[in-house]
């Protein structure tokens, strides 16, 4: 018997926050909503506004409206009703109130979201044992070996996929399947939201060519610039260069990189797990902040990213031996300082001095609109604890030499 035909299927939750938003406001669907920015007192109120059926009850128009908001926050994402207004992620809240001033504007909730991320995960891996993960709201699977998977080019477990995540969460996504992860993840744009769609090897001139470049996974902005420069607009237009022609103008590994993705060419397998190289959690301000008149504050909100951090590496089960901090002040200038600990640490208290004695290190005079804490140097702990016979001991030690340390280093806000 010949081996299966090779199908990889991208699955991209369709506006992955504000569809969990909806599922606790109800009554906003079919309504232009964006989500971003931090809690205000308006949230607040708006909970103290739910009636015996809880949040569903709030009428629509005690939300807050993006008209009405003041702030240098961004969108995270937003509704497909706001999106036709040209409203999308990363566009500044400020700017997107001019484009649609009637829009719903509702704060970021990451622990519900992950929480949502979790379930549809899980979902998956019921049907499809082989997912990669890439984030909070999409993954690769392998449809290759799975019943279903090569019936209708993959259309028969993509259904199946689907059905069974929104019936455990209620949320709809896209699915492309593809003979791999690159031409896969392109597919699951095509027919957004609660779409799935099919391609073949056959397919690529007719519906991958005439793609502007951008849709290849990998081609960013300067790139793209550059090939438009050159006359170059579609996958199409690329797959015309030869090999030689894209490594003089973009160099070795790109050029020959641009040429196999132009012919859809991707060998990637599904990885089923992928260690990260760092973890972070940051945060951009409402208002500038200053390290000496809002020390109290910065204090705070540096305590409060330093123990969450210490919970992503516990729940993740990993350890760090390297600390850092990063900035970026009112004028847009952003700095970074790390510094490396003797031991293997999951512990907040440990990161929060360290973090600190970065801090002393960098300029503090200007005000703040973005403050970071990042770890790197990853090891899973049960390994750290193999590699360091006296693993407990020295952790001990160092945390309570942190500890001894914290009112001079928390001096600095």
């Amino acid at each position: 018997m010949s081996a299966p035909i090779r199908r990889i299927a991208h699955l991209d939750m369709d506006a992955f926050y504000a569809s969990v938003e909806l599922l606790r406001y109800p009554q906003l669907k079919g309504l232009p909503v964006v989500i971003g920015g931090g809690r205000r007192a308006a949230d607040e109120a708006l909970r103290a506004l739910q009636g015996e059926r809880g949040l569903a009850d709030i009428p629509v128009a005690a939300f807050p409206v993006l008209r009405d908001y003041t702030g240098r926050g961004v969108i995270t994402t937003a509704t497909y009703a706001a999106r036709q207004f040209g409203v999308g992620s990363a566009l500044g809240l400020m700017k997107a109130a001019r484009l649609c001033p009637q829009a719903i504007l509702l704060p970021v909730d990451f622990d519900e979201y992950r929480k949502y991320s979790r379930l549809f995960k899980a979902t998956i891996l019921e049907i499809a044992p082989l997912m990669e993960d890439r984030g909070v709201d999409e993954v690769y699977i392998d449809f290759t070996e799975v019943p279903g998977g090569q019936r209708e080019g993959g259309r028969v477990l993509a259904r199946l996929i689907q059905k069974a995540v929104f019936d455990r969460t209620g949320l709809t996504c896209s699915i492309g399947v593809a003979p791999n992860k690159l031409i896969a993840k392109m597919a699951s744009e095509f027919n957004k939201p609660n779409g799935i769609s099919i391609v073949h090897e056959g397919d690529l001139q007719s519906l991958i060519w005439p793609l502007a470049c951008r849709k290849i996974n990998g081609i960013g902005p300067k790139a793209d610039e550059k090939l438009a420069r050159l006359h170059i607009h579609t996958i199409g237009d690329l797959a015309a260069q030869s090999r030689e022609w894209l490594i003089e103008h973009f160099g070795k590994a790109t050029g020959a990189w641009m040429h196999e993705a132009a012919h859809g060419r991707d060998a990637r397998p599904v990885v089923l797990e992928s260690e990260p190289v760092s973890i972070s959690r940051e945060t951009t301000f409402e208002r500038d902040l200053h390290a000496v008149r809002d020390r109290a504050e910065l204090g705070a909100i540096f305590t409060a990213l330093c123990e969450k951090l210490a919970g992503d590496l516990q729940r993740k089960g990993f350890v760090a031996k390297t600390i850092g901090i990063k900035l970026r002040y009112d004028n847009f200038k952003g700095v970074t300082r790390d510094q490396t600990i003797a031991h293997y640490t999951a512990d907040a208290r440990t990161i929060r001095h360290t973090a600190g004695l970065c801090l002393k290190r960098v300029p503090l005079a200007q005000r703040l609109r973005l403050l970071g804490v990042r770890v790197g140097s990853l090891l899973k702990a049960e390994e750290a604890r193999e590699f360091e016979s006296n693993a407990s001991l020295a952790h001990t030690t160092y945390s309570q030499s942190a500890t001894d340390s914290i009112a001079t280093t928390d001096q600095l806000f």
